[in-house]
């Protein structure tokens, strides 16, 4: 068990949630245990945690009910080697949810997500901040990145 892992609150959809990002993410991601709520308790036998791995990652997912909810000031940044792999993150984590500017989403649980290609924190943190600048520039204007535009720049 790693010493810190991220729990998400979900109302009523923890295990939904966590099936559906096991097969986003595929490789190195399952989900390790679902716990129910214990008898004489409110709505007993129900999921009340599921504990998943991502991508080797670790996460708790908590149906904690409709008192919170996510937000913008968390979110999971993503590693993508490639263009064919942002777009196929894009694709199926906005399926049911929405995108944003600057490689950010929600998914259909409203969690936000960063997808990120490899390139663009090279670029932004490369030595030529002249081309930071305009891949910056470049990359405020999109929704889904674009690294051959970014690499453009």
């Amino acid at each position: 068990m790693q010493k810190i892992r991220p729990c998400l609150w979900f109302d009523g959809q923890a295990e939904e949630a966590a099936t559906f990002y096991v097969s986003v993410f595929g490789g190195d991601s399952r989900i390790e245990k679902v716990t129910g709520r214990p008898e004489g308790t409110e709505s007993a036998g129900s999921v009340l945690t599921v504990e998943f791995v991502l991508a080797g990652q670790e996460y708790l997912g908590l149906d904690g009910g409709p008192q919170f909810h996510f937000g913008e000031a968390v979110s999971l940044s993503v590693d993508c080697v490639d263009q064919e792999e942002v777009d196929r993150l894009w694709a199926k984590l906005t399926e049911g949810g929405e995108e944003s500017m600057c490689g950010w989403l929600k998914d259909r649980y409203g969690l936000s997500w960063q997808i990120v290609p490899r390139a663009l924190p090279e670029l932004l943190g490369g030595p030529d901040r002249a081309r930071a600048g305009r891949a910056m520039k470049v990359m405020t204007g999109m929704r889904k990145l674009d690294v051959q535009a970014l690499l453009d720049a």
